[in-house]
């Protein structure tokens, strides 16, 4: 049951990006919206950790097979890949150093946040 209740919570942000999407005219995916919703209202205390973290947990851990179907659809549209290979290698490659750079400078502001405040 009490999974059940989280996936419900999780749910209910989710549709509520959805409805965010419709109703904004902005370009957003509703899956930000969601996201962004989340963190607000976990920030605020609308919504508890523990009250979705068993759920989150679980869904962080399933994360991996989901993108297998996107991985075989990239094979199965190889040939069409191929003439645009060496611009698609390339954006993906300072993409990741990008994404790997900012998400260690951003640890590591954290983690000397969290020393600076135990002192």
């Amino acid at each position: 049951m009490k999974y059940l209740k989280q996936f419900t919570i999780i749910l209910g942000v989710c549709l509520l990006g959805e409805v965010l999407r419709y109703v904004l005219p902005l370009p957003i995916p509703a899956s930000v919206y969601g996201l962004a919703l989340m963190l607000i209202f976990l920030l605020t205390g609308l919504v508890k950790l523990d009250q979705v973290e068993s759920a989150a947990d679980f869904l962080i851990g399933i994360m991996s097979p989901m993108f297998i179907p996107a991985a075989v659809a990239l094979m199965n549209q190889f040939a069409a890949l191929r003439a645009i290979l060496l611009p698609f290698l390339v954006i993906n490659f300072v993409g990741l150093i990008i994404t790997l750079g900012v998400t260690g400078r951003v640890t590591q502001f954290f983690l000397r946040r969290e020393k600076e405040g135990k002192q």
